[in-house]
């Protein structure tokens, strides 16, 4: 509906956006008022999602001509604004107990709120215009967050790397965009409208979509830039790698499902896509020695499995999967954050007994979140799980097989960074930690919200109603018991091997530690050769093209001063001096009838009469 509900998307969108670009812009003279103001407009927005979610409010503005801006709440995005809310406005708070005093608090407010603001554009976008601009400014707000500590160099080449390469796959959008607009010139671009582009635009723009796709959420082989992602502040890490810019891969995935259904091979690429990133990026992150590091990589890990539901055509299990990762995710990188800033360092081996130190809460919900990222029942990734999985099956036993390895090594992750955190530290570490009670406050609000996702089975077909009816069929028993079975067993093993390393060759383990040498062979494959064409096309332009350039523009002053020597001074001069001496004779033999005699002057009137007279009777 418009109208009078139509007031509350534009402020769902609004307020963020504006609040946040007024506090970025505002400095260090809007600290004092800045948590305050960001946590209550979040907070008020989380209201506005509410009533969004129910009224379910379209609207429309005009734009450029034929393009208007198109904002919509449906059934796939009543589930997402919520969810991006909700997490945005717990982090907030969080944060304004927990971010430094000293710090530039009005411009890392701001630029949370921007970010946030920019994800639910993205995800109310029905048309590719906004989706564009909604998208660009994610990517912007990413890069100065995960760079907000500019005077560190190597947080600035982080955030420079993971901007630049989410940056080269966004490129995709526009792909799509100029497919879509010379497919059907007329057209909105409204994304609805995509499937029924003709062909080759059709392909084109699902090959676009795919690409922005997976760049966004960290998939193969853009994985790498998510681990740089990570020197940004924890609060950044948490609501980037939860409910927004990675999600909102999925998120697109899970939207464009009719154009790649359409398209006949987008569906499958991107299933497999999905699938093998979970495999591999399991086992990255069950390699890792850093929390920050593991909770990268499995990321992209149970973004892949999202991935996976958006090929297969399980969008309840997509909507499950998405809102349950948001709530464990953003819970568990807080935690990690709080523990990490008290110990002074994130390897593994020095957070032994963290989860027992306190703040008291915090070790509860650090185990709720990476029990649910584990997969272990009955908790809401396990139930989110089964429903994509039974739609995996139903496509393919191969993706089926493949998805139940993901489930057993995101159990085996899981289970792995709980060893640590709970195994007590003995004379290794001292002292409790202590925190301020709000921080606690903070994540056990968290933990409510990663519980009210508890999954049980009724819960996916409660997702499948409100999205328009059951996609897949029901989950068997048996599959229910197969996953919960594959992921005990896979917690089970990963907690008996303990800290030892884990029992692959060490070459593999350092290609695993090294996030697969992703980063190296993008440089390697793409970055390197375009550098070297750059050279080239460098050193062409200093010796041939500047070259020429200089040359051409000295033969040109050569020819110029030639050109005056031999034409101006010889040949133009020696004309204008003749003609000018001509004139000179010409006035003097005029000067000569002037004598001032009066018979003169008739002998010559006389003169020019009888000349005059013989013209006219030879010319007659």
């Amino acid at each position: 509906m418009s109208g009078a509900a139509g007031w509350v998307l534009w402020a769902l969108v609004g307020l963020p956006l504006a609040g946040g670009a007024l506090l970025a812009l505002a400095g260090r003279a809007a600290d004092r008022v800045a948590a305050p103001l960001a946590v209550g407009t979040a907070g008020l927005v989380t209201g506005l999602a509410a009533l969004a979610a129910v009224g379910r409010p379209r609207v429309e503005a005009p734009l450029l001509a034929g393009l208007p801006v198109r904002l919509a709440v449906d059934g796939l995005s009543a589930f997402l604004v919520v969810t991006v809310a909700a997490v945005t406005w717990l982090i907030l708070g969080f944060c304004a107990g927990e971010f430094a005093r000293g710090a530039a608090r009005a411009r890392f407010f701001g630029l949370m709120l921007l970010f946030s603001g920019a994800m639910m554009t993205t995800v109310t976008a029905g048309s590719l215009p906004v989706l564009l601009m909604a998208w660009e400014v994610m990517g912007a707000a990413s890069w100065a967050l995960i760079g907000y500590w500019w005077h560190d160099a190597d947080r600035v080449r982080a955030a420079g790397t993971a901007f630049l390469t989410t940056r080269a796959a966004d490129l995709g959008l526009y792909l799509a965009a100029g497919a879509a607009f010379a497919g059907a010139p007329t057209a909105s671009l409204a994304l609805a409208d995509l499937p029924a582009a003709a062909e080759p635009w059709r392909s084109l723009a699902t090959a676009g979509v795919v690409l922005a796709a997976l760049g966004k959420s960290a998939q193969l082989p853009f994985s790498f830039w998510l681990s740089h992602a990570m020197r940004g502040p924890a609060p950044v890490s948490a609501l980037l790698h939860s409910a927004t810019m990675v999600a909102a891969g999925g998120y697109l995935l899970l939207r464009a499902g009719p154009l790649l259904d359409a398209s006949g091979w987008g569906g499958p690429l991107v299933a497999w896509t999905g699938a093998v990133t979970a495999v591999a990026l399991g086992l990255v992150a069950l390699a890792q020695t850093d929390l920050k590091q593991l909770l990268a990589a499995s990321s992209c890990a149970q973004l892949g499995l999202l991935v996976l539901a958006a090929g297969v055509g399980s969008r309840a299990g997509g909507v499950l999967q998405l809102m349950a990762h948001a709530a464990a995710k953003s819970l568990a990188f807080l935690v990690a954050g709080a523990w990490l800033a008290a110990l002074g360092g994130q390897a593994l081996s020095g957070l032994r007994g963290a989860a027992r130190r306190g703040p008291p809460g915090t070790g509860v919900a650090f185990t709720v979140a990476l029990a649910a990222l584990a997969g272990l029942p009955p908790l809401a990734l396990w139930a989110a799980k089964d429903v994509l999985l039974a739609a995996a099956l139903a496509d393919s036993p191969w993706l089926y097989a493949v998805g139940l390895v993901a489930t057993a090594l995101a159990a085996g992750y899981g289970a792995r960074a709980l060893w640590f955190v709970w195994r007590d530290a003995g004379d290794a570490t001292v002292g409790r930690l202590s925190r301020p009670a709000g921080a606690t406050l903070a994540l056990l609000a968290l933990a409510c919200f990663g519980l009210t996702f508890a999954a049980l089975p009724p819960l996916a077909g409660g997702v499948e109603a409100v999205l328009g009816g059951a996609e897949t069929g029901a989950v068997r028993v048996w599959e229910w018991v197969v996953s919960g079975a594959v992921a005990v067993a896979g917690a089970s093993a990963a907690w008996a091997w303990g800290d030892r390393a884990p029992p692959v060759p060490a070459g593999a383990r350092r290609r695993l530690l090294d996030w697969l040498g992703l980063e190296r062979a993008a440089r390697a494959v793409l970055v390197a050769p375009v550098s070297r064409l750059a050279d080239a096309l460098a050193r062409f332009d200093d010796l041939v093209l500047h070259r020429a350039v200089t040359g051409a523009a000295r033969a040109t002053g050569r020819l110029a001063l030639a050109t005056e020597r031999v034409g101006e001074r010889r040949l133009f001069g020696a004309a204008v001096a003749g003609v000018a001496a001509g004139c000179a004779g010409l006035g003097r033999l005029a000067r000569r009838p002037q004598t001032g005699l009066l018979h003169h002057y008739l002998a010559q009137a006389v003169a020019v009469l009888a000349a005059a007279a013989v013209v006219l009777l030879l010319v007659r």
